[in-house]
């Protein structure tokens, strides 16, 4: 479990493809503090670390992991939005994400506002369960955020300028891939309505 509090957007060092799967090799602060076995959010991709050194870390997407999310178009250089999985004696300073992306969506739209950024996300609907809400919560590669002008098929986010630097959202432009992560308990409350109203 985590809560989209990203505590740093850190380089894509190697990429190793193994028959459908990935290996992705991070090169992160925080390395010498991991331990094989660890999940840490990549993007809001839940993966364990399967092997350390030094400085860097591997761990391993496999092919459902890499086609519902963008770690597959990642490449050395890339910055990616870590979380290591949340303390249960800290505050949850973001909402609850369970690193489980159900799908991408594309940005369609950056505007400035004032030292803030307004970012639009548009996704293909893919299941009735998964939506946005006015002023509900969303995870966005991994970052906890405020939906504004929640749509069917697309949303908007505000980010401030300390979320602009020390995620990846400095890196985001017109047509950049995100994962998204909708809200678990607005997906639990669209499953019960659903299967009440027998669709």
């Amino acid at each position: 479990m985590f809560t989209g509090i990203i505590e740093e957007a850190a380089p894509v060092v190697r990429i190793e493809k193994d028959n459908e799967n990935l290996h992705i090799t991070m090169k992160c602060s925080f390395t010498r503090e991991l331990k094989i076995d660890q999940s840490i959010s990549h993007n809001g991709v839940c993966l364990t670390v399967v092997k350390k050194k030094g400085n860097e870390y591997t761990v391993t997407a496999i092919r459902e992991t890499l086609e519902k999310s963008n770690l597959g178009m990642l490449k050395p250089g890339d910055k990616v939005n870590l979380e290591r999985s949340a303390k249960l004696d800290g505050r949850l300073d973001g909402h609850m994400v369970q690193g489980h992306v159900d799908q991408t969506a594309v940005c369609t739209d950056i505007s400035e506002a004032g030292g803030s950024w307004y970012y639009t996300f548009q996704y293909k609907p893919l299941q009735y369960d998964y939506l946005t809400v006015e002023k509900g919560s969303v995870a966005v590669n991994g970052v906890s955020l405020t939906v504004v002008n929640s749509k069917p098929d697309s949303f908007q986010v505000a980010i401030i300028p300390f979320t602009h630097e020390v995620t990846n959202f400095h890196q985001i432009t017109k047509g950049t891939v995100v994962n998204i992560e909708f809200d678990i308990l607005g997906k639990y409350i669209a499953r019960i309505v659903k299967q009440q109203l027998g669709k």
